[in-house]
């Protein structure tokens, strides 16, 4: 029954709650995770990446393509990445600023600004400013799932503007697949998140190898 209740809620029912805000408030209570992403931006090969975040802020990335080996680990204290391009144990070791040019990613993802809770706050103020609808239930990476669409400006908006569709996860309400759209419908950018585990206890050392 409270699965059922949840879904009726997700999917916009009498009396729901917004689905982003009750997101943001799932990433709030939880102390870290791990995740594997799948990064398709128009442009761009393929990103491929292992994905670790705890708080207040480290993250480490590991890359299956591109790079395959390399490995990013950010430090919210010193706000300097640490990158090992072919692998923790190899030569040469860098050490550079999160906004280095040369660990952006696609459209200028910063690696200190990669986690879901930013990805969170960045569709909540397109939610602010447009308008957001149900999408109906789904299945991503074999996980139930609820869609919604933002779109930017409101009613008054051509059907062809920007907008982002987002799956949350009925379990935890983060998102497990998120698609950006520009003019005319076309596909900027879409992420998939497969094997989400959340409160992920990592190795004393995990983030300061």
């Amino acid at each position: 029954m409270a699965a059922l209740m949840l879904l009726f809620a997700l999917l916009g029912g009498p009396g729901a709650s917004d689905p982003l805000a009750e997101a943001q408030e799932r990433f709030q209570a939880l102390t870290s995770y791990r995740v594997t992403v799948r990064l398709n931006a128009e442009g761009s090969e393929q990103h491929v990446l292992r994905y670790f975040y705890r708080k207040p802020g480290w993250v480490r990335i590991e890359f299956i393509r591109p790079h395959p080996g390399l490995v990013l680990i950010y430090n919210p204290a010193s706000r300097r990445v640490r990158i090992w391009p072919f692998g923790l144990n190899h030569l040469p070791r860098l050490n550079l600023a999160p906004d280095n040019p040369l660990i952006r990613g696609p459209h200028g993802i910063r690696v200190d600004q990669s986690d879901i809770g930013v990805l969170l706050d960045t569709l909540r103020e397109w939610q602010a400013r447009g308008t957001l609808a149900a999408l109906g239930s789904g299945e991503v990476a074999a996980r139930p799932v609820a869609g919604f669409e933002i779109r930017e400006g409101g009613p008054g908006k051509p059907s062809g503007a920007h907008h982002y569709r987002i799956w949350l996860a009925r379990d935890n309400l983060l998102p497990l697949r998120v698609e950006r759209f520009g003019t005319g419908g076309r596909l900027l950018e879409s992420v998939d998140m497969a094997d989400l585990e959340i409160n992920t206890p990592f190795p004393e050392r995990f983030f300061s190898p």
